[in-house]
């Protein structure tokens, strides 16, 4: 949901300095950029529309805080983080949260996945394959309750290094 609009620059008075910090949206287009994904896709994130992120991008508004909390989340920052030395105005900065949730469940389990792998290796096979089982069904009800493509193509991924790894367990 995007708040209000952001108020018009003021012209600057004699000796007065720039505002040199930078719009808030310019700092979401780019971490948007980074993770290489469209307007669209961080809009189906936030559960707002492509045409309020573009808006919010443009600077043409000014994210709530519930905004500001979920971009944070997704780009894996405080909210504090997100608008500092930005031009996000002070008095809805000291609303927001001071933590949000930056990791989604299944990049959580993909990096206890990594750490299992490497483990894995050097414990006794008959083990290591009872531990790959179990990551295999995990990986596959993770799939079935993910609707990020982006989430399924690492867990397809995933899957494949289990299936690696399993094959290598009962080779030994």
């Amino acid at each position: 949901m995007v708040a209000s609009a952001e108020p018009a620059e003021r012209p600057l008075g004699r000796g007065e300095p720039p505002d040199e910090r930078e719009p808030l949206g310019r700092r979401i287009a780019d971490l948007r950029a980074k993770l290489g994904w469209t307007q669209q896709e961080l809009a189906e994130r936030l559960a707002i529309s492509r045409v309020a992120v573009s808006h919010l991008e443009a600077g043409k508004t000014d994210p709530g805080e519930r905004t500001v909390a979920l971009l944070a989340g997704v780009f894996k920052l405080e909210p504090h983080e997100l608008v500092a030395g930005t031009k996000y105005p002070a008095a809805k900065a000291e609303r927001l949260p001071v933590v949000v949730a930056r990791h989604t469940e299944v990049e959580l389990a993909l990096a206890l996945l990594d750490n299992e792998l490497g483990w894995c290796e050097v414990v006794a096979p008959s083990l290591a394959v009872q531990v790959l089982r179990q990551w295999q069904s995990r990986l596959g009800l993770l799939v079935e309750q993910s609707h990020d493509r982006r989430e399924r193509e690492a867990l397809a991924d995933a899957s494949r290094r289990v299936v690696v790894a399993l094959d290598a367990a009962l080779a030994r």
